[in-house]
């Protein structure tokens, strides 16, 4: 089973892509890489001329459908612009099948500079991933500039409310999108060791 996290930022480091490698994280801790295996597309390393011109036959953009292809899950984590999701993440959705997603569950983020753009999420991303076929598309995750400030040596570092949101989206991808199984935090007791009073 595996997870294809994918990156719709033009820039290397961007507060969404921040929050993707928290995403990865999360799943690496959680789970086995040998039972679950996490891959990361970045759109930005796709080939520029291949993307605007919907080659299909460019082997960079080849290699990325597959893997859209070849994963259970995907987490789809884009800057807002203009009220809507990135350019470079719309120009790869557009070339990819028509039921690229079906069967799929689907978990968005995305970031933007206020509170204002939090709606692009379910207005501008979701019925895209919708068109595609996802089976089920999670509560997205979106945070603004602010809840993402950057600490002392000039890296991204969520606040504790996006932390919190992590994590809660990374449980409901696991136990409710892929229906892994969740860990006991107390052994089970057999019936005829409980003890009860009246």
């Amino acid at each position: 089973m595996s997870v294809l996290l994918i990156a719709g930022s033009p820039s290397e480091h961007s507060r969404s892509s921040n929050l993707l490698s928290g995403v990865a994280r999360r799943l690496h801790e959680q789970v086995d890489d040998r039972r679950l295996r996490v891959e990361r597309l970045q759109i930005r390393d796709l080939s520029p001329q291949a993307l605007l011109l919907a080659d299909w036959g460019n082997p960079s953009v080849v290699r990325a459908i597959e893997q859209v292809a070849h994963a259970r899950a995907l987490v789809v984590a884009t800057p807002v612009y203009k009220a809507a999701y990135s350019g470079v993440l719309k120009v790869f959705l557009d070339l990819l099948p028509q039921t690229a997603l079906k069967g799929k569950v689907v978990l968005p983020i995305a970031t933007g500079g206020s509170p204002h753009h939090m709606l692009a999420l379910d207005y501008a991303l979701r019925p895209v991933l919708q068109s595609l076929g996802a089976r089920h598309i999670l509560p997205g995750v979106y945070a603004s500039d602010s809840q993402i400030p950057k600490d002392a040596n000039g890296e991204y570092q969520p606040g504790e409310e996006i932390q919190t949101r992590l994590d809660d989206a990374v449980s409901i991808l696991l136990h409710e999108g892929l229906r892994w199984p969740v860990t006991p935090v107390f052994a089970p007791v057999p019936f005829a060791q409980a003890q009860y009073s009246v």
